[in-house]
């Protein structure tokens, strides 16, 4: 007996030459049926217009036969018919017009870039976490080998009061962490638009786990100097989506307030959050949270539409909060010995699926094709009526965006995105490299994502953009933008100087390089 190397010759089975598992792809068929879907999507999200070519062609025909001079003579006859309509005409136009959503546009935005003196290769953040004595040889273990397979690269950025031996979770130094990302961010946003502070009407600042008084939105108004009737907000406590929900909510504050610029400030803090515990599942976020902050800048001026990137089309929120394994899922607590940190379910990956699961059910009918739409709810009926074993029909959300930006919650939150949605690798790569990059930033790392997409050049005028965060609650938001035009990368980009170097190769969540070393 041969091991079928390439040497032995092949013995021939004429009964094995015909069985069908034996063949090769039939790669016709496929291609064909490839292009029958193909054909099928275009048929169906153009069925009106190619029902209205005819009929509008057979309004022309018989428009041309008529005798145009006598309808005129006619509406001589009819003024004060014709008035009325023209009346009715003009006040229903101008009702719309008064009364329509004000479209929203997203001028610039800007991440925040830490120094490099920051930056926390794993060697140095296991020598720290070992040399502060807080944790155990067990704990330290453990997070070795969480940081290991997180897919955080030997980059990211810790707060300086981490820094230090002993480290400083004082509050002063969280203030210092919290001027220098809202701030340095904030310092981009105005340079790289030329928009004063003083210009500003709407503050939005979110930020989960440090909310001082006075406020965090308190502090960039002092700093800045902003005008005394700004409408400002704070948002604690809101977990890693708080960014979606910030944009929601400016994006209702422009609806009503007209001609106005709306700044969203979307942050985290670490320096008083830091677990100095041994209960593991306290320790993860240490293994993943890094020092990031991104500033967003929003207008409702029609002037306004043509230097800026993206128009907001969607915004859908879902709330799990009424179920107590959601709500308790992600939760900030105290553990056996007094030491506060936050905790991470072991259910959180299906709470975080069926989060999901509500919010695109929301949100397909309002962006997917009609043939897609269509083929989900032949599958549902199918499944109802005939009670058959139908695996339910996963929209294709890849006809409905072009780029994806979802959260960098960790490896395992882009690796169930990947599968459920059925994306390919290019569409998880922003994720994926921002995690590597900068690690979990919370709210702020879709913008992140997103300044990732435009360093890479691949957004193009009329390109959708679908932003997707998970936060403790549990909540599930989405905003969907749609590009103005070729979007380039804005200056000081945090990609900037390292773009080149990206994508890099994951394997198991560690990087390729590593593993050759």
């Amino acid at each position: 007996m041969g091991d079928g190397g390439a040497g032995s010759a092949p013995i021939q089975h004429p009964a094995r030459e015909q069985s069908p598992s034996r063949r090769l792809p039939d790669f016709l068929q496929s291609v064909n049926l490839k292009y029958v879907k193909l054909g099928y999507h275009y048929l169906i999200t153009h069925l009106l217009t190619l029902l209205l070519i005819p009929l509008m062609a057979m309004i022309l025909v018989e428009a041309g036969r008529s005798d145009i001079r006598q309808l005129w003579l006619h509406l001589q006859y009819n003024l004060v018919s014709v008035v009325v309509c023209s009346t009715f005409l003009v006040f229903g136009t101008t009702v719309y017009i008064m009364t329509r959503p004000r479209p929203v546009y997203l001028v610039d935005y800007a991440c925040y870039r830490p120094p490099e003196s920051l930056q926390v290769p794993y060697e140095k953040f296991m020598g720290h976490s070992r040399l502060c004595g807080e944790f155990n040889d067990a704990s330290l273990e453990f997070q070795r080998k969480v940081l290991e397979r997180s897919g955080l690269g030997q980059e990211t950025y810790l707060p300086e009061a981490l820094h230090a031996l002993p480290p400083r979770p004082t509050m002063a130094h969280a203030r210092e962490e919290a001027q220098q990302v809202m701030f340095g961010a904030l310092d981009a946003l105005f340079r790289n638009t030329g928009i004063k502070p003083r210009d500003i009407s709407i503050l939005v600042v979110n930020c989960s786990l440090f909310n001082p008084t006075p406020s965090m939105s308190a502090m960039v108004v002092n700093h800045y100097k902003l005008r005394s009737n700004i409408k400002s907000f704070n948002l604690g406590g809101m977990g890693c989506s708080a960014g979606v929900i910030s944009i929601d909510l400016a994006r209702d504050l422009l609806q009503a307030h007209r001609n106005s610029y709306a700044v969203v400030v979307s942050a985290e803090n670490i320096t008083q959050n830091w677990y100095l515990g041994n209960r593991k599942s306290m320790l993860i976020p240490n293994c993943l949270f890094r020092v990031g902050g991104a500033a967003v800048l929003l207008s409702n001026r029609s002037a306004d539409r043509r230097r800026s990137k993206y128009r907001l089309v969607h915004v859908v929120r879902t709330h799990r909060g009424a179920d107590d394994k959601a709500f308790q899922c992600v939760y900030q607590e105290q553990d056996d010995d007094g030491k506060v940190g936050v905790s991470l379910s072991k259910d959180l990956m299906a709470i975080a699926g069926g989060a999901l699961k509500t919010n695109i059910t929301t949100l397909g009918p309002l962006v997917l094709p009609v043939s897609e739409q269509l083929l989900f709810f032949a599958t549902l009926v199918a499944k109802k009526l005939f009670n058959a074993k139908i695996k339910p029909y996963i929209p294709d959300f890849k006809l409905a965006f072009d780029h994806f930006c979802i959260h960098a919650g960790g490896r395992a939150v882009i690796d169930e995105l990947e599968k459920n949605l059925q994306l390919l690798p290019v569409h998880v790569e922003p994720s994926r490299m921002t995690l590597h990059r900068f690690g979990n930033t919370s709210s702020s790392s879709i913008w992140y994502e997103l300044a990732y997409i435009e360093a890479k050049g691949r957004i193009r005028r009329g390109h959708k953009v679908w932003q997707i965060a998970f936060g403790s609650g549990f909540k599930c938001n989405s905003a969907v933008w749609q590009s103005l035009r070729n979007v380039k990368p804005s200056p000081n980009s945090p990609w900037e100087d390292c773009i080149d170097r990206y994508p890099v190769q994951l394997v198991d969540g560690i990087p390729s390089s590593q593993l050759q070393n």
